[in-house]
């Protein structure tokens, strides 16, 4: 599966210039049948990264435009009244694909982001009193803008967990602008991106992510790192069972994609900024003045355990 793997890195880095980093951590998100929150300025490249991954896999691909109007039932479906049977027909909304992408999710009210929830937690949405399956797989991208912009509604904390990831892409380098400057129009060149894994193989991949091997001692390395989290007064709380659960498969789908049956530590350092900073609240002053990030701050107080 590597070859497959690193030939859908390839395809996606085509169009998303000097971003192997944050491609791989999109694809280790969807290994480990989680969902990415994708946060960082308009233009960055966002919408542009969800449409090549659903390309690169030959997934069912939905966008959602968030906005201030939007209706739960305009995410979810809704039923009309036929008159010549006289009954509902219930008309699917746009959830229904294996790639959904929740364009700038917080620029919508708290109601309609609320639409997501089951989605993404269950796998499936009830309508009218009747609950309906999702595709599978099902891989939820939402993008935001910084809570600084105006018109912005900020994710509740219940939301933000149930992001198995968050990225955020930044400004190109001067030698992958110049290529987009000189390039070919991006949206052109995402229909041109070859199917690297098919369905069956990505629920594959999906299986044996699941088998890679975390031992003992890596899950001790795990817990501690929560543990401080739950501890510190740098931090205002501190992860949630689930964020561990995350932290682990998000460790174990990494070492998948490097090409190891087993986790270690180096696995774990990797996913830690992803998988944590959306989850906690607070920092902490380094020596020079200035603040470091939460997983900064972890990683420099949890001694590394040899596994």
């Amino acid at each position: 599966m590597q070859k497959h793997i690193e030939e859908a890195v390839a395809e996606i880095g085509k169009v998303i210039l000097g971003k192997e980093h944050q491609v791989r951590l999109a694809l280790a998100c969807l290994f480990a049948k989680g969902h990415l929150l994708i946060e960082d300025l308009p233009g960055m490249g966002k919408t542009m990264l969800s449409h090549a991954l659903a390309k690169a896999l030959g997934l069912s691909y939905n966008r959602i435009q968030f906005t201030s109007d939007l209706l739960p039932a305009d995410v979810l479906g809704f039923s009309v009244y036929v008159k010549d049977t006289g009954q509902f027909h219930y008309h699917s909304g746009p959830i229904f694909a294996q790639v959904i992408l929740a364009d700038e999710i917080n620029r919508a009210t708290p109601k309609a982001q609320s639409a997501l929830l089951e989605a993404m937690e269950e796998r499936q949405v009830t309508v009218e009193g009747k609950t309906r399956k999702l595709p599978e797989p099902f891989f939820v991208i939402a993008t935001q803008n910084p809570a600084t912009q105006a018109g912005t509604y900020p994710l509740p904390e219940s939301q933000l967990d149930r992001f198995l990831m968050r990225i955020v892409l930044g400004y190109p380098d001067p030698t992958a602008e110049r290529l987009l400057l000189k390039g070919n129009d991006r949206h052109e060149m995402i229909e041109g991106i070859t199917r690297c894994i098919n369905d069956e193989q990505l629920k594959a991949i999906q299986q044996e992510v699941t088998k890679v091997n975390a031992t003992d001692t890596l899950l001790d390395y795990v817990q501690k790192i929560v543990e401080f989290t739950r501890n510190t007064p740098e931090i205002a709380f501190g992860l949630s069972p689930r964020a561990s659960m995350a932290l682990l498969r998000s460790a174990q789908s990494w070492a998948y994609l490097e090409g190891r049956n087993h986790v270690i530590p180096e696995d774990v350092q990797a996913v830690l900024p992803s998988v944590v900073e959306h989850r906690v609240r607070g920092y902490i002053q380094d020596g020079g003045g200035g603040t470091s990030s939460i997983s900064q701050l972890l990683l420099s107080k949890v001694d590394v355990i040899d596994s």
